[in-house]
């Protein structure tokens, strides 16, 4: 009956995906308004919680810059008062706490209150054809800069594959699309210039502009940033003359995925593969650039970024919730199936000319339209029947993204063989994380950027259930949890700054050659420490900033030691790892002595 009920929700949900959607909540709220004068406000994410905790993000006061001499005065005024300060664009898809400025309770031990800067109104773009580049301020939508670029003759090479981001925010948080090609996936890696808004002396009116260009000293410091040197004011990205792309995918079965990965993305330029593990699948993704004369004007709307009915995915979550509740794995294994079946028959959002439906491979269509989507991110205000299917509002999907970068590339061959081997186990257990997208597998190029990727990587996203009550285990807990320790731990794998839980940051300094550089970095240009943060301390940090507490693994605080770290009242106890034996999960048990 699951996989009966659960095709034809999806397939709702994908045939009429504009049917009257309404936009996300904005990140921040102000005494119930959405905006106000900024006083007595609260910050939260898209999700609706974070992972360093469920709590929204207390904060004194917020500013809204729409120019950069606005954000030269809040920096200026915080920096005179020497209050903590952060900064949120219009989106705020940040899973970590990092935008949270001080100790999260609007104030800094009560010595000064906090200030948020918020970027929505600052968001200019222009084009500069001749040089190639566009300049954007840090809160410009990533879409306006694609098109603007596009309407210009020109085309960003580079995005992230969820375009409800900002210039500012995908930029100091490595966001990236896939490609060992040219200068790589990561956007940051196509910034040519970039300025900074930074604290000062009263000597300098408590605040400063920092312009910087590649090759400069400090511009390797600055692309990577997480919020800690500064305020991103502006970025300078560089552009290439407009073309097409064509795109397929391609079901195979995953027996030779361990060995195909490396030379599928030295084929194709914008290369990705998604790993089924409990279906025995790998789809690769054929994507190559095409010359403008191609035939073709597709679009790339991918069905898991779509307006979907709120009825659809609130009935999906309900369904999940209960299987989880049941400890139904076989429903879960259907749902899976129905994921994925659906998929391949919309050809997972791509659409023909003019957004009319999927009629088969490939798919050809321009850059800005192909590269990154996000459709429900763009609805308009005046509609309430759809909205983004994460949408808190809606007890709709709710869920974990862990994000795991492996370099060199043979360190991820040894953690697609360790994950086959702990599906071999039992292989109903990896029906949970199909039955979203599976693995997404993705290339990004090697970096100068202190803080980006040291050499060619390889970047595995995968999401899976995430209960409501953060008390509460979930189905097959164990096995995703031995999955992120074998990535993070025994494979070294670097974490996704602005993904993951707070365990996958254990030890993260150490994994970047660089780090003491990007810390001078950060001492020259925020000295007294304003826009640090316990929330940022927790990311950057990779140390537990607090005793372990009971059920802290639950929700990903913490690596299990002590049952206690489970739920050992509701039958999880802290136990070995079943393919690793050095991990610590959280595992379903009859008896404590198991």
């Amino acid at each position: 009956m699951v996989a009966t009920f659960l095709l034809p929700l999806l397939l709702l949900s994908t045939l009429l995906p504009a049917a009257v959607p309404l936009p996300p909540r904005p990140p921040v709220r102000c005494d119930g308004s959405g905006g106000g004068d900024g006083s007595g406000c609260v910050l939260s994410n898209a999700y609706g919680a974070w992972s360093s905790d469920r709590a929204d993000c207390p904060v004194a006061a917020v500013a809204y810059p729409a120019s950069e001499a606005d954000v030269v005065a809040a920096v200026a005024g915080a920096s005179a008062k020497n209050m903590p300060v952060k900064v949120v664009s219009g989106f705020a898809h940040t899973i970590p706490k990092l935008a949270c400025p001080g100790n999260g309770s609007g104030s800094s031990g009560g010595a000064a209150s906090s200030l948020l800067i918020n970027t929505a109104r600052y968001d200019g773009v222009a084009v500069d054809a001749a040089a190639r580049t566009v300049t954007a301020d840090a809160g410009a939508p990533l879409r306006a800069v694609i098109d603007a670029a596009e309407a210009s003759g020109l085309s960003l090479t580079a995005a992230p594959y969820w375009e409800g981001v900002s210039v500012g925010g995908l930029v100091s948080t490595g966001s990236h699309g896939s490609s060992w090609w040219g200068r790589g996936g990561a956007v940051h890696d196509h910034v040519v210039a970039l300025r900074l808004v930074v604290p000062a002396g009263a000597a300098d009116g408590w605040a400063k502009v920092v312009a910087l260009r590649r090759g400069d000293a400090l511009f390797n410091a600055a692309l990577v940033s997480l919020g800690l040197l500064g305020v991103i004011s502006k970025v300078t990205l560089a552009l290439e003359p407009r073309f097409k792309r064509s795109i397929s995918y391609e079901y195979r079965d995953d027996s030779t995925f361990q060995d195909d990965f490396a030379r599928h993305a030295a084929n194709h330029e914008f290369a990705d593969i998604t790993w089924y593990p409990s279906q025995h699948k790998a789809v690769y993704r054929i994507d190559d650039r095409m010359p403008l004369n191609a035939t073709g004007d597709g679009v790339n709307d991918f069905i898991g970024f779509q307006s979907t009915l709120i009825a659809v995915s609130s009935g999906i979550r309900a369904l999940e919730t209960a299987l989880e509740a049941s400890r139904n794995v076989k429903g879960k294994c259907k749902m899976a199936a129905a994921e994925i079946a659906a998929k391949r028959l919309v050809g997972n959002g791509l659409r023909g000319a003019g957004g009319r439906l999927f009629t088969g491979y490939p798919v050809v269509g321009f850059q800005g339209r192909m590269q990154t989507s996000g459709s429900c991110a763009r609805s308009p205000p005046t509609d309430t029947l759809s909205a983004c299917p994460w949408d808190p509002r809606y007890k709709g999907l709710f869920f974990y993204e862990s994000t795991a970068m492996f370099s060199p590339a043979a360190r991820f061959r040894d953690f697609v063989l360790d994950v086959k081997r702990l599906r071999d186990v039992d292989p109903d257990s990896m029906c949970g994380v199909d039955a979203y997208n599976g693995l997404l597998v993705r290339f990004v190029k090697a970096s100068e950027a202190y803080l980006g990727q040291p050499e060619d990587t390889v970047v595995v996203d995968f999401n899976y259930y995430r209960a409501s009550d953060g008390s509460s285990p979930r189905l097959s807990q164990d096995v995703w949890e031995e999955v992120e320790q074998l990535a993070f731990v025994k494979h070294g794998a670097r974490p996704h700054w602005a993904k993951n839980r707070l365990a996958a940051f254990r030890g993260v300094r150490g994994k970047y050659p660089s780090w003491d550089k990007f810390a001078a970095a950060k001492r020259q240009l925020d000295p007294r420490g304003l826009f640090d943060s316990r929330w940022s301390d927790e990311v950057v940090g990779g140390e537990e900033q607090l005793p372990k507490a009971d059920g802290c693994a639950l929700d990903g605080r913490c690596v299990c030691s002590e049952d206690r770290h489970c739920s050992p009242s509701k039958g999880y106890y802290c136990r070995p790892g079943l393919v690793y034996s050095e991990a610590r999960v959280c595992r379903y048990s009859v008896s404590q002595l198991v």
